[in-house]
């Protein structure tokens, strides 16, 4: 699988996946669960960050989660004990599942469409999939700023050189569709964030998203997507969002799909 994940693998990036998850724990995975002893396989489990979750919300299914990267792997061991964690590429996956859970990790695929084709022949027939993906021109916040905005951009940019795209999440339909799933069905979740609700400003607008940005400032820099002095600016004006009276809204989508009973598209 040709692909480069434009976050790195530091340890930073480990505490902002495990932040992103525990904060959005119930707006991501709320409606997702699995019956005792159905065989699920998440897709690009990373650290585990989400691992965590869907084995709170089936405990009785057998999941077995997989990475291309073993360091990543590792982590997920140490912190779920219980898990089949594996190292594979997506599409030297075989086997067949009952359903699949895929979360973060279309965004960053040179050719999606191809990937889910992929899963599809993985599903038993009426097996379902589960997508989840976000959506960085969904952000909007106060105060207004150009600046934050350009940075925001910046990762978008960045994310496309590398191969990905960081506005996926209004393609999830179509790419499903496409892929030959039926019975797709897609659902905006929103994060709103603002001072009445502290635990998302922190956990989401802050320590997540804010985050992220300001992780690939450096490489943005160095590519000459903006200078110095912007990207200073950039990230204090989304750290402004943050204050008393800053407001901030995300869209993630979550889709859900079948392979029909016959296993054809």
């Amino acid at each position: 699988m040709d692909t480069k994940y434009v976050h790195g693998y530091a340890a930073p990036e480990a505490r902002r996946l495990g932040d992103q998850a525990d904060t959005l724990a119930e707006l991501l995975h709320a409606g997702t669960a699995y019956p005792a002893g159905s065989r699920v396989l998440e897709v690009g489990c990373g650290v585990g960050a989400q691992t965590v979750h869907l084995v709170a919300h089936s405990p009785d299914a057998h999941l077995t989660a997989v990475d291309v990267s073993e360091e990543s792997l590792d982590q997920a061991r140490q912190r779920i004990p219980g898990v089949d964690f594996r190292r594979a590429d997506l599409f030297d996956l075989d086997g067949e599942w009952d359903h699949l859970f895929v979360c973060f990790v279309l965004e960053h695929l040179p050719d999606p469409g191809k990937a889910l084709a992929h899963l599809k022949t993985l599903l038993r027939p009426g097996g379902t999939i589960t997508v989840v993906e976000g959506d960085h021109g969904s952000a909007f916040f106060h105060p207004r700023s150009e600046h934050a905005q350009a940075a925001i951009d910046c990762l978008v940019r960045l994310q496309a050189d590398a191969g990905g795209d960081g506005l996926i999440g209004r393609r999830l339909y179509p790419l499903l569709a496409e892929a030959g799933f039926a019975g797709t069905e897609v659902e905006p979740r929103t994060v709103y964030a603002d001072a009445s609700k502290p635990g998302l400003v922190t956990g989401f607008t802050r320590d997540t998203f804010t985050a992220m940005v300001e992780g690939v400032g450096e490489t943005a820099v160095a590519k000459g997507l903006i200078d110095d002095a912007g990207w200073a600016r950039g990230i204090r004006d989304l750290y402004r969002t943050t204050r008393e009276y800053g407001t901030f809204h995300y869209t993630f989508f979550k889709a859900t799909a079948h392979r029909t009973p016959g296993g054809a598209s």
